[in-house]
């Protein structure tokens, strides 16, 4: 089957296809496509005139490589592909299957020979025994499951159907997400059953096999409790209480680890907040937004979108795969759903909304913190479906069309 091209990452990628002395990380979310991605490039390398016998692939959950499970056995494999002229181009999947691959990915990246790039386990790629061991030598690209934008192109792509009112289409994938997978699922059951496949694995591969959790009852309900509260202010301290409510009882601490597992597993993404005025981060509140918006309606049974922070959570994402850094922004008493920095440091201030059309006061509301804001900087009102409004030069646009052709802030 043809494969979808994920350009979001591959135009971050290319520059450093044939580079032998960095690795290259591809981490995301598990099911979000990094394997295919991989497959992509050795595709677009094949297109490039690089020999076949140059692209080595080493999926080390196949059943072909599964016994490859010792640093030594891992090196001799490579080692096969040692009299091959020219760069060989080293694909390894699942590269935590073996134990201190460090040292051994290293020392091929040292001999100049190979242009390597590896998947795994987020948890372990994130860990600090990758960071400790290969400081410097690689880089990571992250990758998200498929943006509204990825999401329209991919059903063209493989002849689903799609509507020509975006609005629609943008409810769909509200309660659909964007792991590839779903695509090919017609059936609503199937696509939900899947993912909650996908939490299931997440758990099992990337968190017991990496973390010890001594109650994973207790760490499920935090891991439930904030895919279900996504894109709320929250705290420690806020969790603590809503937690205890519920007779839980769990340590700060305990908490903090719990989180930052999740996060390492890139089931949920930290959002922290800035002040405009200090141009400080502000420690203690943050809100947590989902990978993927199906981890939510997978694991609920009601289908009724909450937009307020369904429509938040889409935006962010979208923006993650454009390669921005993303905060909140704070402005006295009021609040800019988002500020985003890409890598040149230019900066876009966001408001997120379902609709400024209720009335004055509440398009008073959204239009507030942003003409509060005094640099040049472009300034967005999005929102769901409305007409479009002029203000005091704000860009207003609604997020279906503004994604769907893939802009930038």
């Amino acid at each position: 089957m043809k494969l979808y091209k994920r350009e979001n990452y591959l135009k971050k990628i290319r520059g450093f296809y044939h580079d032998a002395d960095m690795i290259k990380v591809l981490t995301g979310v598990r099911r979000c496509g990094k394997s295919s991605l991989m497959q992509t490039i050795i595709e677009e390398l094949k297109e490039l005139g690089i020999p076949e016998g140059n692209l080595i692939r080493i999926d080390l959950d196949s059943r072909q490589y599964k016994d490859i499970k010792t640093p030594k056995q891992l090196e001799s494999k490579i080692d096969e592909y040692a009299d091959i002229h020219g760069l060989k181009y080293l694909f390894i999947d699942e590269i935590q299957n073996v134990k201190g691959f460090e040292e051994v990915i290293n020392a091929f990246r040292g001999e100049g020979d190979y242009s390597i790039f590896i998947t795994g386990s987020n948890s372990y790629l994130l860990s600090g025994e990758l960071i400790t061991k290969l400081t410097g030598r690689y880089i990571e690209f992250e990758m998200m499951p498929l943006s509204f934008e990825e999401y329209i192109d991919m059903k063209k792509f493989y002849g689903k159907e799609v509507s020509y009112n975006l609005t629609d289409e943008l409810d769909r994938y509200l309660i659909e997400g964007g792991f590839p997978k779903t695509i090919f699922y017609d059936n609503p059951d199937d696509k939900r059953t899947y993912i909650k496949s996908v939490i299931g694995e997440i758990l099992e591969k990337d968190i017991k096999h990496r973390v010890k959790i001594r109650n994973v009852s207790v760490f499920e309900k935090v891991q439930t409790y904030l895919i279900n509260n996504f894109g709320s202010t929250t705290s420690l301290k806020s969790i603590l209480k809503e937690l205890h409510k519920s007779g839980m009882n769990i340590k700060r601490e305990t908490l903090n680890r719990y989180i930052n597992i999740l996060m390492d597993a890139k089931i949920i993404y930290e959002c922290k907040r800035f002040d405009l005025k200090s141009k400080k981060s502000i420690n203690g509140e943050q809100k947590y937004y989902l990978s993927d918006m199906g981890f939510y309606f997978a694991t609920n049974t009601d289908n009724r979108i909450n937009y307020g922070p369904a429509l938040e959570n889409v935006v962010f994402n979208y923006a993650k795969s454009k390669g921005y850094d993303i905060s909140i922004g704070r402005i006295g008493k009021l609040e800019c759903d988002f500020i985003m920095r890409d890598n040149m440091n230019n900066y876009g201030y966001v408001q997120v909304t379902m609709t400024t059309m209720l009335n004055r006061e509440t398009e008073d509301r959204e239009y507030a913190p942003l003409e509060m804001i005094k640099d040049n900087y472009p300034k967005y009102v999005l929102t769901r479906n409305d007409m479009i409004q002029k203000r005091n030069g704000i860009i207003h646009e609604n997020i279906p069309q503004f994604m769907a052709a893939g802009k930038l802030f």
